[in-house]
C-alpha cells in the first residue's frame, strides 16, 4: 500500500509527529539553554570572587591573569577537536561526558586544593568546556530549518548571559557568607543535576546529518566540501575575525569586569556585581532582539550578507564607539551607559557568527566548521586576562583604562571585517561550484 492510499490518515499523523518534533525540539533547547547557563557559571566564579582569590593564595594580578588564562591553555584545541568528533559521534553523549568532566574539575578548588590545583583544574575545566558552545548549537540547530534557527541560535547564547545574570549575585552572595570555595561546590552540583536529566532527554533532530541503524553519523561521501575549503571562505574568516573581538570582551567582561568596576571606577562589591548582572541582561535582550531582527528580515528575502552580516557588523561598531568613549574612567550615570553599550551588545556576533557558519557549512561539516572557527575565536580568551592582567600591574588604575581602548579596538576591527568580508549567499554558492 502506497502512501497515497492512505491520505486520510496520514495528514492526522504528519501532524502529531510535527508537533511531537516541535516539543521536542524546544525540549532540548530548553536543556541546552541550561547547560550554557552552567558552562558561564563555571567561567564566572574567579572574576567574581577575584579579590578573595588573589588575597587567600597571595597572587598578584598578573599571576591570577596566568589563572584565568590557564583555562584557555586547551579551550581552543579540545574545541576544535570537539567540533569534528561531534560530526562523528552522536553530540548528545559528547556534551554529557562533557558536563560530567566540569563537575568533577571543580572538587578539587572546593575542597581546599591550592594555586597548583587551581591551575590544574582550570585546565581541565577549559580542555572540557571548550567544545561546548559549538556543540550546544549544532545540537540545537538540527532541530530547526535555516530560516527558523535564529532564535533558537540566540537562545542558546542568551544561556551564557542568563549564567552571569544568575550567578552574579546567586555566587556573590555564597562568597560572602560561605566563602569563595563553596561557589565551586555550588557550580559542580548544578553540573551533575543537568547531567542527569539530559541523560533521559538528550537527543539530535531530523536536521542533523543523516544516522545509520546504529546511531554513528554517516561518513562524507567524495563529493563532500572539505574544511580547508571553508575556512578559506571570506565569510568564515570575517565571522572568525568578528567572534574574536566578541570573546575577547567576554574574557574580559568574566574575569576583570567586576575588579575594574570596585578597583578601576569605585564601585562597591555588591554595586559591581548588580552592575554585571544588569550588562548581562542587556545582552539577552539584545541577543533576542538581533534574532526577532535577523529572521524578519530572512523571512522577508533579505539576503543574510544585510540581515546577518551587517546587523553583527553595525552592533560590533557601536560596542566600540562605547569602550574608546570610556577612556575617562569616571563612574556615573553617562558611565553606566557607556558600560552597557560596549560590553551590553557586543554578544549578539556570537549567535551571527554561528549561524553564518552553519549557513555556509554542508550539514556534514558543520560541527567541525563550529569548532575550528569557536577554537580560532578563543585563542583572545588565552591572550586576554594575562595581558589585563599584566597592564594592571605595571601600570595601576590606568592599565584598566588602557585594556578597554584595546577593547574598542578590537571591536572596531571585528566590526569592519564583517561588514566588508561576510557573504553566506555568495560563499556557499562557491562552495557548491
Amino acid at each position: 500500500m502506497t502512501d497515497t492510499e492512505v491520505a486520510p490518515a496520514t495528514p492526522a499523523g504528519a501532524i502529531e509527529t510535527t508537533r511531537d518534533n516541535r516539543r521536542r525540539a524546544w525540549i532540548v533547547t530548553a536543556m541546552l539553554v541550561a547547560f550554557m547557563m552552567v558552562n558561564f557559571a563555571d567561567k564566572a566564579i574567579l572574576g567574581l570572587a577575584a579579590d578573595p582569590i588573589m588575597k587567600d593564595l597571595g597572587l598578584s594580578a598578573t599571576q591570577y591573569g596566568a589563572a584565568n588564562s590557564a583555562f584557555f591553555l586547551l579551550f581552543s584545541i579540545f574545541g576544535a577537536v570537539g567540533g569534528i568528533l561531534a560530526d562523528r559521534v552522536p553530540p548528545r553523549w559528547v556534551l554529557l561526558g562533557m558536563i560530567l568532566l566540569w563537575s568533577v574539575s571543580q572538587a578539587p578548588m572546593a575542597f581546599g586544593a591550592g594555586v597548583a590545583m587551581l591551575f590544574a583544574s582550570r585546565i581541565l575545566l577549559g580542555a572540557a568546556e571548550g567544545p561546548a558552545f559549538p556543540i550546544a548549537q549544532q545540537t540545537t540547530l538540527s532541530w530547526f530549518p535555516d530560516h527558523r534557527r535564529n532564535l533558537p541560535s540566540a537562545l542558546i547564547t542568551v544561556g551564557t548571559t542568563l549564567g552571569i545574570v544568575i550567578a552574579a549575585p546567586v555566587l556573590t552572595w555564597v562568597v560572602q557568607q560561605h566563602g569563595w570555595r563553596s561557589a565551586f561546590g555550588v557550580v559542580a552540583v548544578a553540573g551533575l543535576l543537568w547531567a542527569a536529566v539530559w541523560a533521559f532527554v538528550g537527543k539530535e533532530g531530523h536536521h542533523a546529518v543523516a544516522a545509520d541503524a546504529i546511531g554513528t553519523a554517516a561518513k562524507p561521501g567524495p563529493g563532500t566540501v572539505g574544511y580547508r575549503r571553508i575556512l578559506a571562505t571570506r565569510s568564515w574568516i570575517g565571522v572568525t575575525a568578528a567572534y574574536a573581538s566578541t570573546y575577547w570582551m567576554l574574557a574580559l567582561g568574566l574575569v576583570w569586569l567586576p575588579s575594574y568596576l570596585h578597583n578601576g571606577l569605585g564601585y562597591s562589591t555588591t554595586t559591581s556585581a548588580n552592575l554585571v548582572a544588569v550588562i548581562w541582561a542587556v545582552n539577552a535582550v539584545a541577543l533576542l532582539g538581533q534574532a526577532g531582527l535577523t529572521g524578519w528580515l530572512l523571512r522577508r528575502g533579505v539576503g543574510s550578507r544585510w540581515a546577518r552580516a551587517r546587523v553583527g557588523g553595525i552592533t560590533l561598531l557601536l560596542a566600540a564607539v562605547g569602550c574608546l568613549a570610556l577612556s575617562g574612567g569616571q563612574h556615573g550615570p553617562v558611565t553606566v551607559l557607556l558600560l552597557v553599550l560596549g560590553f551590553g551588545i557586543c554578544g549578539v556576533m556570537t549567535s551571527i557568527a554561528v549561524t553564518t557558519v552553519a549557513e555556509l557549512a554542508p550539514a556534514e561539516r558543520r560541527g567541525g566548521s563550529l569548532g575550528l572557527m569557536n577554537a580560532v575565536a578563543t585563542v583572545a580568551g588565552l591572550v586576554g586576562p594575562i595581558l589585563i592582567g599584566r597592564l594592571v600591574d605595571t601600570q595601576g588604575l590606568a592599565g584598566y583604562r588602557n585594556a578597554v581602548v584595546l577593547s574598542g579596538v578590537l571591536l572596531l576591527l571585528g566590526g569592519l571585517a564583517t561588514v566588508t568580508l561576510v557573504d553566506p549567499d555568495r560563499d556557499r554558492r562557491r562552495l557548491a561550484a
